[in-house]
């Protein structure tokens, strides 16, 4: 057990929640327990009580009590997962870094999840004073992931996405044949509970707006390689959005068509076709960044075979 220590918030990680602070500096200790110090009053900021969504000042006296580190039952990242992200690095530098995400890998854990990119690279950089997600793509989907690694990159990025002055690019293998050349899609889309209290996306007038342009790059019988312009960022939105105009993603087990993905499988298909094929966006500290993502050696080896030979199944529109 650790005795009590006193940490000062340096310059860079001003305006960090204290929640995350803590869980940088406690790192082992599962983030239950880290809940639980707060919400006891064990953590203290200048001295006083304060909530998990508390901001911190540079300069402020983080309180952080003795903390028994033998009730860690967080699964560390493996150093096979840590070389893998190593060798997916597309770009880093003082301010930020880009990865191309393996499918398969959360960006952060929780819900039953140990660990997830961010964890993993917070132990591949323990020198680094700050990494943070500067926005989130989902687990089963591979492509470009931007984390900051100043606090100020890290506003700006998010204001950039906000606005939507990020340019994002996605892969995607949907069912059917999408007819014209570009689809676009305004739909307001609505966080809704689905099986087993799952979260999912659902077209709703009442949602947040969403805007999605497919471009069709290549179709054959029974579907269209398209790619996936972002005008928002909505949890799930090309997924639920291809849902919606009746051209769901391949192997999609949430928004998908489970029958019509039986006819993949043959092909070697295992998991959801969507890709962050590229990122574009500049800031006054970083320039102008502009990372593309090649597609994976697995999704490549389908679209070759889908080419060679046709689907054994009826169109899916």
């Amino acid at each position: 057990m650790a005795g009590v220590t006193n940490e000062i918030v340096p310059e860079e990680l001003a305006g960090q929640r204290v929640d995350n602070f803590l869980i940088r500096h406690l790192k082992g200790v599962p983030k239950t327990r880290i809940y639980r110090l707060l919400r006891r009053g064990e953590v203290r900021v200048n001295g006083g009580r304060i909530k998990p969504t508390h901001r911190l000042n540079a300069g402020d006296r983080v309180r952080i009590p003795p903390v028994r580190l033998a009730e860690r039952d967080d699964i560390p990242p493996s150093q096979t997962v840590m070389e893998r992200l190593e060798n997916a690095i597309l770009l880093e530098t003082d301010r930020l870094l880009v990865i191309n995400k393996p499918s398969g890998l959360a960006v952060h854990g929780g819900s039953g999840i140990a660990y997830g990119v961010i964890e993993a690279l917070r132990q591949m950089r323990p020198k680094a004073a700050f990494l943070d997600l500067a926005h989130r793509i989902d687990r089963d989907t591979s492509g470009c992931l931007v984390v900051a690694k100043r606090r100020s990159t890290l506003r700006s990025l998010h204001s950039l996405f906000r606005d939507g002055a990020v340019d994002k690019q996605y892969l995607v293998l949907v069912h059917g044949d999408l007819g014209a050349k570009v689809r676009r899609v305004n739909a307001a889309l609505n966080v809704v509970s689905a099986k087993g209290g799952e979260r999912c996306m659902q077209v709703d007038r009442q949602g947040q707006k969403a805007r999605t342009d497919f471009t069709a790059l290549e179709q054959g019988s029974g579907w269209t390689l398209a790619r996936a312009n972002l005008y928002t960022g909505r949890m799930h939105q090309i997924r639920a959005h291809a849902q919606h105009i009746g051209h769901p993603v391949v192997m999609d087990n949430r928004y998908g068509n489970a029958e019509a993905d039986q006819a993949f499988r043959p092909l070697g298909l295992r998991r959801l076709f969507l890709h962050a094929e590229s990122i574009r966006f500049e800031t006054e500290a970083t320039g102008p960044v502009h990372i593309n993502a090649a597609l994976p050696e697995d999704l490549e080896a389908v679209l070759t075979r889908l080419r060679k030979q046709p689907l054994i199944q009826p169109e899916c529109n």
